[in-house]
């Protein structure tokens, strides 16, 4: 039986990335996204499109389009960037931040739990800019706050699900060229996506909570 993976934020970047690479694993795949690129429905099972995953009525859609489907692998991969400096901090925007980076993975992780039966695994796309050991450069308040915040997240979803048999990760991409940073990154979205799949499959309830690169270094909290 193939697997089937839902991921969020799967028009463009990594999350177009996964798809494609799942896809060609022979997987279901379940693509959420704001706009539909034609590449992901090309390669998508199934498509839901016009999902604002801040937004609860756009999530409750989602969960009405799925009907009875398992899913056997959730990726959290919706996200957005912040580029604050000290002097020049916009507030609303770092709000904006948290509700994308931090509260939507949440949300759409509970909204979905009747989908997640034993052996399913959470995954939420973070990053190292998250880590509090790991900051030597200051700035990016709303950014770091935010994935810091998702990282506090996913420690405490992995507890909670531990005894449904539900493993949940945080992986950081790796510095990608994507739109999000204006292609401004150091590897392609393809080699991340690869990572982050086998970091998936590695994955089980006894590293369930970890903070990982894809690569599949450990990374400081």
């Amino acid at each position: 039986m193939s697997k089937t993976v839902l991921i969020t934020g799967a028009n463009r970047g990594i999350g177009l990335a996964l798809a494609k690479a799942y896809a060609a694993q022979g997987a279901q795949v379940i693509g959420v996204c704001r706009s539909c690129d034609p590449a992901l429905r090309a390669v998508a099972t199934q498509v839901i499109s016009g999902i604002d995953v801040t937004q609860a009525e756009d999530v409750r859609c989602v969960v009405s389009a799925l009907d009875e489907q398992r899913i056997d692998v959730l990726i959290n991969n919706a996200g957005c960037w912040g580029d604050e400096t000290l002097g020049d901090i916009h507030y609303d925007e770092m709000l904006d931040l948290f509700a994308i980076n931090t509260l939507a993975p949440l949300r759409v992780t509970e909204a979905l739990l009747n989908h997640l039966t034993r052996g399913s695994k959470v995954v939420n796309i973070t990053s190292r800019m998250g880590s509090i050991e790991d900051n030597s450069s200051g700035g990016r308040y709303g950014y770091r706050a935010s994935k810091a915040a998702l990282n506090a997240i996913g420690k405490s979803l992995a507890i909670d699900l531990a005894p449904r048999g539900i493993a949940v990760a945080q992986i950081h991409p790796g510095f990608v060229k994507t739109r999000m940073v204006d292609f401004d990154g150091l590897i392609e979205p393809e080699e991340s996506a690869q990572g982050i799949i086998a970091r998936i499959e590695a994955l089980d309830l006894a590293q369930s909570g970890g903070f990982w690169h894809a690569n599949g270094e450990s990374l400081p909290w």
